[in-house]
């Protein structure tokens, strides 16, 4: 009944809409010589109402309500520019000057607040990175995002799942504490996580909790990836990549129009694959040889100006010779790099889908969105991969139980309602709901063999089996409002409130002799609830037209839930509840657009403090994680970006940031008790990052129509530790990345290198002593083709 009356609510709205007054917006786009520039995409923000310019530079848009808009402009190559535009009266007409990229910065425009808005102008610490700067980087995952975005971090122990830290507040668990966004999808936790990036169009990267309009696990932040849509322009795209160890990446896409003004198709494939970095000494392979297989499709249906619908699919296909390239000991690892010796070698089959269906509607009173949301994640290994990570026959692990197990699945649904396009009143407002199923059924067995005995096991051809069954459900309602105050002023206010239930069901089956039955056995469930209030509240001063300071407090958390006590399932009681983990964040910053918008330049400063820590453990060799609130922690910090056009051609980027993480209060159990820890710094946080990039762009040829380009960067990470005790450290380090080439009208040739100086670093640690490094120097060469 609710659906029901919600369904005639915006359908009277539509009826209504239409008999009110409707106008049009036309239009001349040229360029800083007066001359006509085509195929540019004007838009108005946060609605359906666009155009693509003709041969003679000209656009016309009908059926407009009237009302306040932006009008967004953007075209290959020149600066994208968001302009303010009334629609009144019969017709509005408008004459716009577009610079080229080398002589303007873009005004990058986000979603970061659920509605489209200039980054600029938004009253919160953003990075954001278009598809030039996505290419200009050579960003071909999230690990790539290090040092880019100021105080993020990012790494993986080789099986693509990235633990990602923003201001020391770090993902250490399969609830991550920063969330990661694809298409409005949140990407659930580490089991359906989506690492790999290509046919992006953009990325922002929201530092600090986000707990109002993003809930559960988004204490450090999010990670928003919007990947391209189809429109009524035929596009597309090939790329082919070659590089040293045998790196290999092909990418292709397309994007059209099947009925103009309605029906609008995308695809985009990539393979990409390479031998591995580390050799395995015990039979002279390579270890972490993989690849990968993804798809993107992507069907929108425009009903009218108003509605739409769309569909999207994501499919990948991950296959890893040698998931945990690992050595213990990071001595070990720095006098033998990239080297191993591992016995028990096998093949991680790694399959995700994902798909969505997202319904809008843009009105003259307010705005609506649903969106259903599908993931699952089906991983496992062929089988039993290296417990010990050494040649001995001493532990093996084993999930290779077929698809009813190890088989994650998460339902989603978000209805949002936000300010219309066209508003003229002080208030911008976004409000909605939030629902989830998540099912993560998990059987996994670890087998101890012969030499067991060498590793202090008391038990030799013994086996245990851990079943799991584990479901979580939650809803949430928010909302966010900012005021316009005054001409300067802007207050923002908002409020989130999160109810989660977990259920869980372990059976533990122990084995100790070839007999089919089991020693022991025990099965035993429990459930748990927890709910979390999220406010926010934020004061902006537009000093000028073009420069604003903000002071903000917000909030976030990361979801409870439950975990065993040990990993031997004849304890009692075998599962612990542990509580949800809070944060508290003080900001105050500012964002200054300069010198006739050749120069960017935004500061802020924060405080953080995050309550009931979760310190998960990983307990070897059952490869279970015990997880317990014990800890208090501090987190405050600087951070600087600068973007600047100095000269014609030349573009130059800095990010700066500091981190002081440390524990105010932490306790972990220890061999003879437990064991303080207080003072100690957090783990996955440089104390400093710091990236410069400097690219040189000048155009040659009669028509000016050959542009060659070449880039540096330098990133800096200081100091950081991988466990909790500080013993596992990595000094600070630099590392060196260069990018030259051609671009011509629709094809490109680049050449790349990375880690260019072949620094030794830890990108990854166990807190059990077992390390992996971060990628070597790596080389090569991209064509492309764009039309």
């Amino acid at each position: 009944m609710k659906n029901l009356l919600l369904f005639c609510l915006l359908l009277l709205t539509t009826f209504v809409s239409v008999a009110q007054s409707e106008s049009v917006l036309k239009g001349k786009i040229v360029d800083e010589n007066s001359n006509p520039l085509h195929s540019v995409s004007v838009r108005l923000l946060n609605s359906q109402y666009g155009a693509v310019t003709n041969k003679d530079g000209q656009f016309l848009i009908k059926n407009i309500p009237a009302g306040n808009y932006t009008l967004n402009v953007t075209r290959i190559g020149y600066a994208e520019t968001n302009l303010p535009v009334r629609i009144s009266g019969n017709e509005s007409e408008i004459s716009i000057v577009l610079n080229p990229s080398y002589q303007q910065l873009s005004e990058l425009t986000v979603t970061a607040e659920k509605r489209e808005e200039p980054a600029q102008r938004l009253p919160q610490s953003i990075t954001t990175l278009s598809s030039r700067a996505i290419e200009d980087y050579n960003i071909k995952n999230l690990n790539d995002l290090t040092a880019i975005s100021p105080n993020l971090y990012s790494g993986d122990p080789g099986d693509k799942r990235s633990v990602t830290s923003i201001r020391g507040i770090v993902t250490t668990s399969y609830d991550p504490a920063v969330s990661t966004y694809i298409d409005g999808v949140n990407q659930f936790g580490l089991d359906t996580y989506i690492s790999q990036l290509y046919d992006v169009d953009r990325i922002e990267i929201l530092r600090g909790p986000q707990g109002t309009l993003y809930g559960r696990n988004a204490m450090g932040g999010v990670i928003n990836v919007i990947t391209r849509q189809p429109d009524n322009t035929l596009s597309g795209f090939a790329d082919i990549s070659y590089g040293n160890n045998n790196q290999q990446r092909y990418t292709a896409g397309i994007r059209a129009a099947l009925i103009k003004d309605k029906l609008y198709f995308g695809a985009a494939g990539m393979y990409e694959g390479r031998d591995g970095f580390y050799t395995n000494e015990y039979n002279n392979s390579n270890y972490d040889k993989q690849h990968s297989i993804l798809g993107n499709y992507y069907l929108k249906y425009l009903i009218n100006p108003k509605w739409d619908v769309s569909l999207n699919a994501k499919n990948i296909a991950n296959r890893n010779d040698g998931t945990f390239p690992l050595v213990f000991g990071k001595d070990a690892a720095f006098e033998n790099p990239f080297k191993l010796n591992q016995n028990a070698i096998t093949e991680m089959v790694d399959n995700i889908f994902n798909t969505s269906l997202s319904i809008n509607y843009s009105g003259q009173t307010f705005n609506f969105s649903s969106q259903s949301a599908y993931q699952s994640d089906y991983r496992y290994y062929k089988t039993p991969i290296d417990g010990d990570f050494s040649p001995l026959d001493a532990v093996s692990i084993f999930n290779n139980y077929g698809k009813k197990w190890n088989n994650v699945n998460v339902f989603t649904q978000e209805l949002k309602f936000t300010s219309p396009a066209s508003s003229t009143r002080r208030f911008n407002w976004t409000t909605g709901a939030y629902f989830f199923h998540q099912n993560s059924p998990n059987k996994q067995a670890t087998v101890y063999g012969e030499d067991a005995g060498l590793l202090g096991s008391p038990d030799i051809n013994f086996s245990s089996i851990n079943t799991t069954t584990a479901k979580s459900t939650g809803v949430a309602v928010y909302g966010q409002e900012t005021y316009r105050a005054s001409k300067k002023i802007d207050l923002t206010v908002g409020l989130r409130y999160d109810y989660e239930h977990k259920y869980q069901e372990v059976l533990g089956q122990i084995k100790k002799d070839p007999d089919p039955i089991y020693d022991f056995q025990s099965d035993t469930s429990a459930t748990a609830n927890f709910s979390a209030f999220s406010p926010k509240v934020g004061l902006t001063y537009h000093y000028s037209k073009e420069d604003i300071a903000f002071i903000t407090y917000s909030t976030g958390f990361r979801a409870g839930g439950l975990t065993p006590l040990s990993s031997d399932p004849s304890q009692e009681p075998p599962l612990y509840e542990f509580k949800p983990e809070h944060s508290n964040n003080f900001e105050a910053g500012i964002k200054n657009t300069l010198l006739n918008k050749k120069l960017i330049l935004n500061a802020s400063l924060f405080y953080t403090i995050v309550s009931d820590v979760q310190v998960p453990t990983l307990v070897l060799p059952d490869a279970v994680t015990i997880t317990k609130n014990t800890g208090q922690l501090t987190s405050k910090g600087a951070e600087l970006e600068v973007n600047a056009l100095p000269v014609k051609g030349l573009e130059i980027d800095y990010n700066f940031g500091y981190t002081h993480a440390v524990y105010n209060k932490l306790k972990v159990p220890g061999d003879n008790g437990e064991v303080d820890l207080e003072g100690n710094r957090q783990i996955f946080t440089p104390d400093i990052t710091s990236m410069l990039a400097a690219q040189y762009s000048i155009a040659i040829g009669r028509k000016k129509n050959v542009q060659l380009f070449a880039r540096g960067e330098w990133r800096y990470l200081g100091k950081q530790y991988f466990d909790l005790e500080n013993t596992i450290d990595q000094s600070a380090y630099s590392l060196l990345n260069t990018r030259f080439g051609v671009n011509l009208k629709n094809i490109s040739v680049s050449f790349w290198g990375r880690n260019l100086g072949d620094q030794k670093y830890i990108l990854y640690a166990y807190d059990f002593g077992a390390v992996h490094l971060g990628n070597p120097k790596t080389y090569g060469a991209t064509v492309a083709l764009k039309f």
